[in-house]
């Protein structure tokens, strides 16, 4: 499994971002994608998973109406965008594909997003 994510954003505070994470080596509409982020000096945070098979999503509720999650089955790619940036927001994003397991297997790279005036 091969994951590459776009490379890091600054945004002001108010702005969006939007995050990619490309996928190959695995069968991309079968597993459930999580994207998790890591502020500095915190632990991993869950932010939501999309299933790019049938499109489901389910969001964290500290991201509700905040968070798109999208995925584009012809480039097997998948997609965060979080609007409404605040200097929290800083953090590394990473998308973490499932597996047989049933828990996120594999991670992106990660991005840094970058909030701040």
């Amino acid at each position: 499994v091969h994951l590459v994510q776009s490379g890091a954003e600054l945004r002001n505070p108010g702005a969006s971002v939007k995050v990619s994470c490309k996928t190959s080596g695995y069968t991309f509409t079968r597993y459930y994608i999580d994207w998790v982020r890591q502020a500095p000096g915190q632990g991993l945070e869950w932010m939501g998973k999309i299933h790019p098979g049938h499109g489901e999503t389910n969001y964290a509720q500290k991201f509700q109406g905040r968070v798109t999650f999208t995925a584009d089955t012809t480039t097997s790619t998948v997609y965060v965008e979080l609007s409404s940036l605040e200097s929290e927001d800083t953090a590394v994003y990473y998308c973490a594909p499932r597996s047989d397991l049933g828990i996120a297997t594999y991670w992106g790279q990660g991005t840094q997003v970058t909030v701040s005036s």
